[in-house]
């Protein structure tokens, strides 16, 4: 999930099963420089192929020796092809009733079209009350369900897997978003401490009565998911100062009860909600993220190593077959660069204490960062702007193919542009 100050009314932080598109044979391959200047649609109609014909980008059958980045790897019950992930991101595509359209499944099977590729659906509300953003989707509904299952039908047809990202918003919602769908009550957070682009009205403490609807509800949403629409798993959101991390660290969490305080106290409702999810689901489907150093969201504790110490701690301990840990790394923040990150700044310490379990980094990697990643620690790396502008992404690093700029214009926008019109490279010329 992730965000911008500039984002309208959200505040958020490839591919036949055995062809490359039946490419003509006689066509001549064309120049990358053209192939990025221009779009998927165009690039299909340039070759005689339907709109509705598939880009697929095989990644060749690599051995032992070669990069670590492009060697399979098993995460909770599902074994990827490569280690190159998409990051969840906020788009705001979906209708107002939160739910998934045909354009969405087209997004999301364009990046998924290297086949045995991780997606990482975008940040999902649980609840009505969970909510409190336009156009961002919900898993609630039948009609929500229906068209998830939609987008994950597309993604597995093109040999790939999919998670969804399940979060709250807490004290980042819109109060007029939810006034408007009749949950003006539902205003609330950790502690009653504004968010600081939005002063005014204080959302209110939860009550431990909404605590334990609010676990419940994301058991169902899980179920939802899982069972319901057919993802390979969830990831429960505990980072980027959404309600679940609100809870966790000190600067938005003041509460004297027991759900507050102690570390202990703090990590009781993301431990709940995990709990909820692994008894919904199975660890093997469920997965976790965080973001010990993030500041978006008004976050970042003094020293975040203790409380995630503990936390990451807990999950190891509690449930040893989880899917995978995210955690998102210093130099981003939301979807900007951090300008200048102090070297302490580390998630070393949750790698080792993690470690050898899945491990998925993200956060402002270059082909080459990833590729060192992979190598020293193993890690899975997800990348978010960059697939969103590059849906051939695995392809692309594997040929050193240069990769298409994002336009944050179009984050958050409504429509294709920005969203379905990124170019694929023409993998004839690779």
């Amino acid at each position: 999930m992730s965000a911008t100050a500039t984002a309208p009314s959200c505040r958020y932080s490839i591919t036949e099963p055995t062809c490359v598109s039946q490419l003509p044979a006689q066509s001549a391959p064309r120049a990358l420089a053209d192939v990025l200047a221009t779009t998927s649609s165009t690039y299909k109609a340039s070759q005689g192929l339907s709109s509705s014909s598939t880009i697929r980008t095989t990644m060749s059958p690599v051995s032992e020796s070669a990069p670590k980045l492009f060697q399979p790897i098993t995460i909770g019950d599902i074994t990827l092809g490569h280690r190159i992930a998409m990051a969840p991101m906020t788009r705001c595509r979906a209708s107002e009733a939160g739910v998934p359209g045909s354009l969405t499944v087209e997004y999301y099977a364009q990046r998924a079209s290297t086949p045995g590729t991780l997606i990482i659906a975008e940040g999902t509300f649980i609840s009505p009350r969970s909510s409190g953003f336009n156009y961002v989707p919900g898993i609630w509904s039948p009609e929500q369900v229906e068209g998830w299952k939609k987008v994950v039908d597309a993604v597995h047809a093109e040999g790939s897997f999919i998670y969804l990202q399940l979060y709250s918003a807490g004290r980042q919602a819109d109060p007029s978003v939810l006034e408007r769908q009749g949950m003006r009550a539902a205003f609330a957070a950790a502690s009653p401490i504004a968010f600081s682009t939005q002063p005014d009205p204080l959302p209110r403490e939860l009550t431990i009565h909404e605590i334990k609807m609010l676990v419940e509800e994301t058991a169902v949403a899980a179920k939802n998911a899982v069972h319901g629409a057919g993802f390979d798993g969830v990831e429960v959101h505990c980072a980027n100062g959404y309600l679940l991390d609100q809870f966790l660290q000190d600067t938005a969490n003041k509460r004297t009860d027991e759900y507050g305080g102690s570390v202990e106290n703090r990590s009781r409702f993301p431990l709940e909600s995990i709990k909820a999810v692994v008894e919904a689901v199975g660890a093997k489907k469920t997965a976790v993220r965080i973001s010990p150093w993030g500041t978006f969201g008004d976050m970042r504790m003094a020293d975040p190593r203790p409380t995630f110490t503990y936390f990451v701690k807990r999950l190891r301990d509690l449930w040893p077959d989880l899917a995978y840990l995210s955690v998102v790394e210093p130099r981003v923040s939301g979807a900007v660069d951090v300008e200048k990150v102090d070297e302490s700044d580390s998630n070393d310490f949750v790698r080792e204490l993690w470690a050898p379990r899945p491990l998925i980094s993200a956060g402002g990697y270059t082909r080459t960062s990833a590729l060192e990643a992979a190598e020293k620690a193993g890690l899975v790396v997800a990348f978010g702007r960059t697939f969103l502008a590059n849906p051939d992404l695995p392809f692309r690093i594997m040929k050193n193919i240069p990769f298409a700029p994002h336009h944050r214009s179009t984050f958050y926008s409504r429509g294709a542009e920005g969203y379905t019109d990124y170019p694929f490279a023409d993998v004839r010329a690779w």
